[in-house]
């Protein structure tokens, strides 16, 4: 959540920073706001509510120029969104800006000494004045000084840039449990809270750890841990080209992404095979003993990466026959579960900063487990504090919605899930060879699959309009009817329910009327028959049924109103095809409901607070 993009050196400012925030407003856009220091106008702050480019538009008339500034771009947690609530915000005397990623949990104490000891009036309701108006009650002319006597008062998360008209060219940030990165460029140096904001301007960067603060120069940078010692970093040099962070033709991000999983799956699977046919795990060294010492494997992710960890927990119990548990980090946190060194603890994270599972992870290793982590961005935070890292290689993720981050978790879960059975001599030769000769044609599939998008289009024009919609599915598919349900509401607002459709019965048939949309998933031909009784009885109450199936079970069309065949496939792994119609459906029914699809209300596509 929030983007943050800052820069020294000497160029004009204002227009690097303009176009890193555009490149980081997937991460919010309530609100955007730039900060330029001058030493003969002052302190420059420009802010306003709603998108970047209401931003640019008010400034579009003005001559700012200033070699270093900080921007950045909200969402909103601390106070609605409004002009006065959006970053930066100011110290009293103006002269001292601050853009804030996190939260800062004891700010009502914090603003209430502010208040009362110093007279200091607020003019938001954030936490982020609170900080800001702090550090500048703490400056007597050393901007460093004050942010690090600043820190050793507050409590949380943060990313934070800081800088000051009197120290015109100095840029200090500090980063506790919220993404920050250093960019070194050739005209001066950069924060951001992302690659994509500053990849155009250069390609080394310094990933900053949790209690550091950083000095910033045009040109040098210094690192320095909480107790004010330097820290010495390697270079991490971005690899990927910036062109994967464009949409490329497209009209939206998502459907490009939609687009790149067959190239996202057939990277994450390539890249794990050797030239046996075996799957390796590049420097994760799990035994046959380190596996079988494992009694329970606990799975903890939020939102999309937590159905991926449904689909792993089959995996893994099917092929490894261990024990798995998926927990919500946010729920892990707080139920004290029992974990220790018998424990092997996968999270899985898109941007391996996702704070609940973070957090999740610091509790599982305090607890003794192994730590297997599963994300997407490499150097990130969760991949950084894990024993092992599984990346997904599915490339930089713009769109709020997750698609193709979700589906190469599914295939690091059937890799991870595949490795401990064969390790364990549970998956023989001939079912490991057909399943892996599966997973190497399923981007083959996808790509047939993403041709008959027509028809998918042709579906969403007739129920663009509905209300409410139900997902139904029996063994993997209730898990991905989970996730086919948050794709639709989270880009379209439709209220979306899904469920396993044995417990239809249990009380959620009740909600079943007349031309209610259920989406049956009935891909699995050992439980294909079961499913058409499901079918069945919401026909019965009149429903509406888009059924899902796999090619060649065509007795659901007797039941069924509609039906979109996926490619055949086994059923452990029509989760990665029978979830892509879903996605598309929800792309196409958002699309024609005139709805923000790569930036949906009230969402932002990393969470760094709770």
């Amino acid at each position: 959540m929030c983007g943050i993009v800052g820069y020294v050196g000497n160029e004009n400012a204002r227009n690097i920073i303009i176009d890193g925030l555009k490149r980081l407003e997937y991460r919010g856009y309530d609100s955007a706001g730039i900060a330029l220091a001058d030493p003969e106008q002052g302190m420059i702050v420009r802010k306003k509510k709603g998108r970047i480019a209401n931003l640019e538009e008010y400034i579009s008339g003005e001559n700012l120029f200033s070699t270093i500034g900080i921007g950045h771009t909200r969402w909103a947690t601390h106070g609605a969104p409004s002009d006065e609530n959006a970053h930066p915000h100011v110290s009293a005397d103006g002269k001292i800006a601050l853009v804030h990623n996190g939260i800062i949990e004891n700010y009502v104490e914090l603003k209430k000494e502010l208040m009362e000891k110093h007279g200091i009036v607020f003019s938001s309701e954030t936490d982020t004045e609170v900080l800001t108006k702090l550090i500048g009650v703490l400056y007597e002319g050393d901007l460093e000084d004050a942010v690090f006597k600043a820190l050793d008062r507050v409590r949380g998360a943060f990313a934070i840039g800081v800088i000051s008209q009197d120290e015109p060219g100095r840029l200090v940030a500090a980063r506790k449990d919220s993404p920050l990165i250093v960019g070194l460029g050739r005209d001066g140096n950069f924060i951001a809270s992302d690659i994509p904001a500053i990849l155009k301007y250069c390609r080394q960067i310094y990933l900053i750890e949790n209690n550091e603060v950083v000095v910033l120069t045009e040109n040098n940078v210094q690192i320095f841990d909480a107790q004010r010692r330097p820290v010495r970093r390697d270079v991490f040099n971005v690899t990927w080209d910036a062109d994967a962070a464009e949409k490329e033709g497209y009209d939206h991000f998502m459907l490009k992404e939609i687009h790149e999983q067959p190239e996202g799956i057939r990277n994450t699977v390539e890249r794990r095979m050797d030239d046996h046919g075996e799957i390796v795990l590049d420097g994760i060294n799990l035994t046959r003993e380190t596996i079988e010492y494992f009694n329970k494997v606990y799975i903890v992710a939020c939102g999309t990466a937590y159905h991926a960890g449904l689909i792993g927990k089959y995996a893994i119990e099917k092929f490894a026959h261990i024990s798995v548990e998926v927990d919500i980090a946010s729920e892990f946190r707080y139920r004290d579960p029992f974990v220790d060194d018998r424990t092997l603890f996968i999270a899985i994270s898109q941007s391996g900063e996702t704070l609940d599972t973070l957090a999740a992870l610091r509790e599982a290793k305090k607890k003794g487990a192994r730590v297997l982590s599963v994300v997407n961005v490499v150097g990130s935070s969760v991949a950084r504090e894990s024993d092992d890292v599984f990346y997904t290689w599915a490339g930089p993720e713009i769109a709020v919605a997750s698609t193709k981050a979700y589906t190469t978790q599914l295939v690091c879960m059937y890799l991870i899930g595949m490795y401990m059975g064969r390790k364990k001599g549970l998956l023989d030769d001939e079912t490991y060879q057909t399943l892996m000769n599966e997973l190497l044609v399923i981007p083959d599939k996808l790509e047939t699959l993403l041709q008959k998008e027509r028809v998918v289009q042709d579906l969403a024009r007739r129920f663009y309009r509905s209300n409410n919609v139900f997902f139904i599915g029996r063994g993997p598919d209730s898990y991905v009817s989970y996730e086919g349900s948050l794709k639709l509401k989270e880009i379209s607002y439709i209220n979306s329910f899904a469920i396993a459709a044995g417990e239809l019965k249990h009380g959620t048939i009740a909600l079943i009327e007349k031309d209610t949309l259920v989406v049956a998933l009935a891909t699995q031909d050992s439980l294909f028959e079961k499913m058409l009784s499901n079918i069945k009885e919401v026909k019965s109450r009149d429903a509406t049924v888009l059924a899902i199936a796999k090619e060649g079970n065509t007795t659901v069309e007797a039941e069924a109103d509609y039906v979109f065949y996926i490619p055949q496939c086994p059923d452990e792994l029509t989760p990665l095809l029978s979830v892509v119609p879903l996605q598309q459906f929800a792309y196409y029914i958002a699309k024609m409901r005139g709805c923000d699809i790569d930036k949906p209300k009230n969402l932002a596509k990393s969470v760094t607070v709770e």
